[in-house]
């Protein structure tokens, strides 16, 4: 009762200060100082300034600041006396996050064990891969399978070799404590996936597990040059050198893939295992496919079991399969889904190429009805296989009903929320990375710990009254049975955007579905890249569409303005829709990607637009595309207030006609 006591006083101090925030502009300095020193690894600075943030309703960040830069050397007393002063916020599980880290880097293993208890966040694949090898070395032999099953799925989805998987990896295949749960066959497997994704401190982590120190050595002349060591190797009969053979393979495709592919057809294929072979058939068939290659989906027909590849690379033979020569390979979409992982099938994408694939190559009553039972289950106006899935079901995208109005109980709730106005406090004098992740931290929280949709609904609303539109539609998207339209699908800015789309001819759903994706309508958005405002433009494009545009005089600070960042972006746009005869997919590619990728992408053969989208090699743009499209769609139906068509919007997609003029090529 003590603590709920002190956290509804914290709520009430703290939304009167997000209210007065103006009068605390001065103090406010002190939190963005700090937050720069922090950046910069000042600690001088840090403990100069920590003082002037006490009682600040971002104390809490200054105080994970101050301590996070000198956590190295701070000793354990200090840090749970910070603990103590942090209870119950978000920056409180940060340092204990970051502080299990470093215990678990530094092999303190009873303190991690008395501290990780404690940890709320669990969100940390490496700090959880620390807590599963603590029980591994506690319970040594007696190890659950559960342990070690979960530390292989953690190993083999990340991307770099961090210490805690990689550590508790390598405990669990050396001790035999894995079982046949996790062996030296995965670290192989850990290898080629980091051989082909280019992570040669990953791949080494990897032989180094699964092999001997001689071995390690070989992987450096693999490394330096793999057509050199294919060729002064005469056979492959130890499973090392087999596994050595398939790496330098595998790495030869991401260069040179018909090389790879002759190597392993006339010379090391009959050495190599079937699971060896067909794992390296499937990287060539990758990397086929990236390319848009017509002949990837041959090379994955040489694949005997579809069950020896990863996800990955069954993703990408659906995605072969879909640009097949001759046609849409049904049979190998259908065989590739069948043999990804429950998870995987799971994914409304390969749930709709799987339907798919039931309907075009089923012959009976079985086929078509499990093919309808699939859709079913995903049919919904809220993203792109969703939508999809309606259409093949005969339906348009619609409107969903509204949920019930958000009761004065509930919007007080949101309102009371210490980690809510922490965020907006943050969000509101320029801290976006901080408030976001404590927002996101604060309503992650409450969907984990049991709250529903209508506390979700009611923290997104509180997000949305003040303007705060990247965090009211993030949070109501989680609702998982009420869908509020408003909310998700908001239309801040409408007499600019709908005025100026009609001057130029532009769908203004279109450029609400653009900006909904590139900013969140955050009207200062600034990518990585330079990219700036709502239509997040490049300084060159703008340049560039301003002289096209006839603006005199145009300064690229200009974006900063919410109705000029509007008028060069929509009319970038028009500019690449044009150029690729209307198509959108291809436009929202060109704005993404830039023009001369699509140009390329669009050659081959021709494609329903679903199928072009699903096959756009990169994974940022591919996902673009979906989402900017069928975001158009779902603003289609709320502008208009008609059933919509995302199929007719996809369209179909192929080589430009020869009688169409040559594109625009001046466009940057």
């Amino acid at each position: 009762m003590k603590l709920k006591t002190i956290l509804a006083s914290l709520a009430i101090v703290l939304v009167a200060c997000v209210q007065a925030q103006p009068q605390n502009q001065a103090r406010d300095e002190v939190l963005l100082d700090m937050q720069r020193a922090f950046a910069q690894g000042n600690k001088a600075t840090l403990a100069q300034l920590l003082p002037q943030a006490q009682g600040h309703v971002l104390e809490p960040w200054a105080l994970y600041w101050e301590l996070r830069n000198r956590l190295d050397t701070a000793n354990p007393a200090e840090i749970q006396q910070t603990l103590a002063r942090l209870a119950g916020t978000y920056q409180e599980d940060r340092l204990r996050n970051d502080w299990l880290l470093l215990l678990g880097q530094r092999r303190q293993w009873d303190l991690f064990a008395q501290e990780f208890p404690k940890y709320r966040m669990r969100d940390d694949r490496e700090v959880r891969c620390y807590a599963l090898l603590t029980e591994a070395l506690r319970d040594g032999a007696n190890t659950p399978p559960a342990v070690a099953e979960e530390v292989r799925k953690l190993w083999l989805a990340q991307r770099d070799a961090d210490d805690g998987c990689t550590t508790a990896a390598a405990h669990l295949i050396e001790t035999g404590h894995g079982g046949r749960k996790l062996t030296r066959a995965d670290a192989w497997r850990k290898a080629r996936q980091s051989m082909e994704a280019n992570r040669p401190r990953a791949v080494a982590a990897a032989v180094e597990i699964a092999s001997t120190p001689d071995t390690v050595k070989l992987l450096n002349e693999v490394n330096a040059a793999p057509s050199k060591f294919l060729l002064s190797k005469v056979t492959a009969i130890s499973r090392s050198r087999r596994e050595l053979v398939g790496l330098a393979l595998i790495k030869l495709a991401t260069s040179d893939i018909d090389h790879a592919a002759a190597q392993l057809e006339n010379k090391w294929g009959p050495q190599m295992s079937p699971e060896e072979r067909d794992w390296v058939w499937g990287v060539i068939g990758h990397q086929a496919a990236f390319r848009l290659d017509p002949n990837a989906d041959g090379y994955y027909a040489r694949v005997q079991r579809d069950s020896h590849l990863s996800d990955e690379l069954l993703q990408w033979k659906v995605r072969a399969a879909l640009r097949a020569p001759k046609g849409i390979a049904w049979k190998n979409v259908l065989e590739a889904v069948d043999a990804m992982s429950d998870a995987s099938k799971a994914d409304p994408a390969w749930t709709y190429w799987r339907a798919r694939a039931l309907l075009a190559t089923g012959r009976g009553d079985n086929h078509r009805a499990e093919a309808q039972k699939l859709l079913a289950g995903i049919a919904s106006p809220k993203g792109f296989y969703e939508q999809l899935a309606l259409e093949e079901l005969g339906q348009k995208v619609v409107l969903p009903a509204k949920p019930a109005p958000i009761t004065e109980d509930e919007k007080k709730a949101a309102r009371n929320d210490p980690g809510l106005n922490r965020a907006l406090y943050a969000i509101g004098i320029g801290l976006r990375p901080e408030g976001t992740r404590e927002w996101n931290y604060t309503t992650n929280l409450h969907q984990s710990g049991g709250l529903g949709d209508r506390e979700l609904l009611a923290a997104a609303q509180y997000a949305c009254d003040r303007e705060v539109w990247d965090r009211c539609i993030n949070t109501s998207e989680r609702t998982r049975g009420e869908f509020d339209v408003d909310q998700r699908y908001p239309t801040p800015f409408r007499d600019a955007v709908v005025k100026r789309s009609q001057e130029i001819n532009l769908d203004p759903a279109y450029v609400y579905g653009l900006i909904r994706q590139e900013s969140r309508f955050v009207t200062n958005a600034r990518s990585g890249v330079g990219a700036s405002g709502l239509m997040q433009v490049m300084p060159a494009t703008a340049r560039w569409t301003a002289n096209k545009l006839g603006l005199r005089g145009f300064n690229p600070d200009q974006l900063h303005d919410r109705d000029t960042n509007i008028a060069i972006g929509t009319g970038y746009l028009k500019l690449v829709l044009d150029d690729f005869g209307g198509s959108m997919p291809l436009a929202a590619a060109a704005y993404n990607a830039g023009p001369s990728r699509p140009r390329n992408w669009r050659n081959g053969p021709w494609l329903e637009g679903a199928a072009w989208a699903e096959t756009v090699p990169f994974t940022e743009t591919r996902d673009y595309v979906k989402k900017v499209v069928s975001n158009a769609t779902f603003y289609a139906a709320l502008l208009s207030g008609q059933p919509q068509s995302l199929k007719a919007r996809l369209g179909t997609i192929g080589p430009r006609d020869t009688a169409q003029p040559e594109p625009n090529r001046e466009l940057p």
